[in-house]
């Protein structure tokens, strides 16, 4: 099994953590089963919509590239799922979103989430993939670290300090959330979800705290197996109608040659 796994930061400015990542998820990976981390440079370095929409058709094509290159699913390891819809629609192969597969996780495990992110900015976001998941009514709320990438870099590259810091941050962040009717808190993105994965059994007061890592990877295999054992994709109808060959491949030639006519005046 073959699993292509799109994360948005960059390799070379975040390789503690692209190392780290590929490691992890190679290490707690089903038996034959092989873990492939891709970056994206520039990276998702200026949260806000325009970015995230650049790094999605970014994500999109390279989607399109595994299942030509024989992956057996893909993984959007960005917890706000750019570009999963459109690539749902695209591929055979299954394709997992890191917050779709967190949230509904999440909501098996409790009745109210509590969302944890990097940066405030997307409380707005995460609210709107819930509505969108069907799960609006089951969050307590979100604050965010209000941190870069960046900053996880040191903890997750050994200093111990770093991560005492990193993870005292995290737990107050959680704290309220969990004092506000939370019972289950979800590190809303793959960097927090990498910080935790060393804890067992992690709880903020009552609350058990999801790996959100751990969690896009394990239902990437799931999906697979199912996907091999009765061939099950997803609906066809309007939700995921399969993508036309020509619409692909006017996709493609978008992104590796740019528009093809002049830019209106």
């Amino acid at each position: 099994m073959r699993i292509f796994w799109q994360s948005f930061v960059d390799a070379s400015a975040s390789a503690p953590y692209m190392a780290r990542l590929q490691e992890y998820l190679n290490g707690i990976a089903a038996p034959g089963a092989v873990v492939d981390v891709a970056g994206i440079s520039p990276p998702d370095r200026d949260f806000g919509r325009l970015s995230e929409l650049r790094c999605a058709i970014l994500a999109i094509d390279n989607g399109l590239a595994a299942e030509e290159a024989g992956y057996d699913a893909v993984v959007i390891g960005h917890f706000q799922d750019p570009g999963l819809y459109e690539l749902r629609a695209s591929l055979r192969i299954p394709v997992v979103g890191a917050g779709e597969a967190s949230l509904h996780a999440g909501a098996q495990l409790g009745r109210r989430l509590g969302l944890v992110t990097l940066d405030g900015v997307f409380e707005t976001w995460h609210l709107e993939q819930a509505a969108l998941y069907g799960l609006e009514g089951r969050i307590a709320g979100v604050r965010g670290l209000d941190c870069m990438p960046g900053d996880f870099s040191d903890a997750l590259a050994g200093d111990e300090t770093a991560y005492a810091r990193m993870r005292e941050a995290f737990v107050a962040c959680a704290r309220p959330l969990v004092d506000a009717g939370a019972d289950v808190v979800i590190p809303a993105g793959i960097l927090p979800g990498l910080l935790i994965s060393r804890e067992h059994g992690f709880t903020v007061g009552r609350a058990p705290v999801l790996n959100s890592a751990a969690v896009a990877l394990k239902s990437a295999e799931m999906w697979v197996q199912l996907h091999r054992l009765n061939g099950i994709e997803p609906s066809r109808g309007p939700g995921f109608a399969r993508t036309p060959e020509r619409a692909k491949a006017d996709f493609r030639a978008l992104v590796a040659h740019g528009r093809a006519g002049p830019r209106p005046v």
